[in-house]
């Protein structure tokens, strides 16, 4: 199971509001300008600001990399 399409149709990082990228795999969303990465649990994307994990900038173009590999685009 994954977060409903729907639902990720209108997501946006709360601190920037642009769109996200969706890592179903590692379960998060991860907001490419803020660089800020936001746990889904259970199926529920938890999109508060002081729940999120800012990634360093190696880990950040880690992800970016992961993305275009896998053919992540950003969802809004």
């Amino acid at each position: 199971m994954s977060v409903d399409q729907r639902l990720l149709d209108i997501l946006v990082c709360p601190e920037s509001h642009a769109p996200l990228l969706y890592f179903a795999e590692e379960d998060f969303l991860f907001c490419q300008e803020t660089k800020r990465k936001y746990p889904v649990r259970e199926n529920i994307p938890i999109m508060l600001i002081e729940e999120s994990e800012l990634a360093t900038e190696e880990e950040a173009a880690r992800l970016l990399a992961l993305a275009e590999e896998r053919g992540i685009v950003p969802l809004a």
